[in-house]
């Protein structure tokens, strides 16, 4: 398992856990990001990155992204 900060860009994963505080994991589970979705990595700016999740695109600070592995 990987943090998505370190996906490659274009390429197709599967979430495998979302870690933090229970805060932080129900906002992330709000936004789509939940173990066994599909997510594809858009672009990463300085440790941020944009997501392709259940057909919405997300843009996800590098705090938040670290907690979502894949």
């Amino acid at each position: 398992m990987i943090p998505i900060t370190l996906a490659n860009t274009g390429e197709k994963n599967i979430i495998r856990k979302v870690g933090g505080n229970p805060d932080i994991r129900k906002f992330l589970e709000n936004l789509g990001f939940v173990a066994g979705s599909a997510v594809t990595v858009i672009s990463k700016i300085s440790g941020n990155v944009i997501v392709n999740v259940k057909d919405s695109r997300v843009a996800v600070s590098k705090e938040m992204a670290q907690k979502i592995y894949v």
